[in-house]
């Protein structure tokens, strides 16, 4: 086994541990869900558990990999309006439930405009990286690569939306009342939001100028484009802009919830750490990929930062 390959299993080893032992160590160090927290957080447990053991078949049997993807934008709107319902359309709930809407429906949108919703669906637009994935060792064995199916891009996937969608059952159950700070914690994760839609826009434009260059052999192609990869815009600062706002708005959701049930160590903080410890980790293995690929990645590495402006 290579190197590269070694510390990518080690990482992805230590992905799966993580979602074992880190909501024992929040449990352990913070609170115990309350009786109804934790009644409804097994019902979206249980929910959990179908929508996973159903992207694992239908991935299996169509060999597109990208199932979960599909649901990625879904699922959270759907244990949210649950969530709501479950506590009697608590006000709170409704306003949580309503951003996380939002969130989805943009995310949904820039997903499908990438081909990744299509009929019949198995056959939409697969994740390249999930093809790279499966030629690298140890996960170019069949055996492997259905494991890791089954454990990380199935199940602990699936595990990891519910978990950071969690803090809107303390903010549902919360007794204090829907206040001016509800908004404020609101208009937050509507800016990040906004952000990232920002970020995507450029993203996509970039990739459509370069497509369009591709196709037509149009000649000479701008400085920009030969490069290979978007800095420009929010890009020129940051390589991943839209992973940084994706972040923040489930940090800002888990404070949302924090604050509303009165303590900011609040056991549903395990979803946005999973979250941030998976976007990191993603981000690496692209930037792995875009410095192979594009001779400028490295110089544009040090004049922009991963998630943060360097200054």
């Amino acid at each position: 086994m290579s190197k590269r390959s070694g510390a990518f299993a080690l990482r992805s080893i230590a992905l799966l541990l993580s979602l074992a032992l880190l909501p024992v160590i929040v449990v352990r160090f913070m609170n115990w869900p309350e009786p109804q927290e934790w009644e409804l957080a097994v019902r979206l447990f249980r929910v959990m558990l179908g929508a996973a053991l159903f992207a694992f078949i239908l991935s299996e049997v169509t060999r597109n990999y990208s199932q979960v993807d599909r649901l990625w934008s879904l699922m959270p709107i759907l244990y949210a309006a649950l969530v709501w319902v479950w506590t009697d359309f608590s006000p709170r709930g409704g306003l949580m439930a309503g951003m996380v809407a939002v969130w989805g429906i943009r995310l949904t949108f820039n997903f499908a405009r990438k081909g990744g919703y299509r009929w019949p669906f198995w056959k939409a637009e697969e994740d390249y990286r999930w093809a790279i994935l499966r030629n690298m060792p140890p996960l170019n064995r069949p055996w492997i690569w259905r494991l890791f199916n089954l454990g990380f891009i199935s199940f602990y996937q699936m595990a990891l939306i519910l978990a950071f969608t969690l803090p809107i059952i303390p903010g549902s159950l919360a007794s204090r009342a829907l206040g001016p700070m509800d908004f404020l914690w609101a208009a937050l994760m509507l800016t990040a939001i906004v952000v990232e839609t920002i970020s995507d826009e450029q993203q996509w434009r970039f990739q459509q100028a370069k497509k369009k260059y591709q196709e037509s052999g149009l000649r000479p192609v701008p400085d920009a484009i030969a490069k290979g990869f978007v800095m420009e815009g929010l890009w020129s600062r940051v390589r991943h802009p839209n992973y940084a706002m994706e972040q923040l708005v489930w940090i800002v959701f888990y404070l949302w919830g924090a604050w509303a049930s009165g303590t900011w160590l609040h056991w549903t903080m395990t979803g946005c750490v999973l979250l941030v410890l998976l976007f990191y980790n993603s981000a690496l293995f692209a930037e792995k990929i875009s410095g192979s690929k594009y001779p400028d990645y490295a110089e544009y590495k040090k004049k922009a930062g991963m998630f943060w402006p360097r200054f």
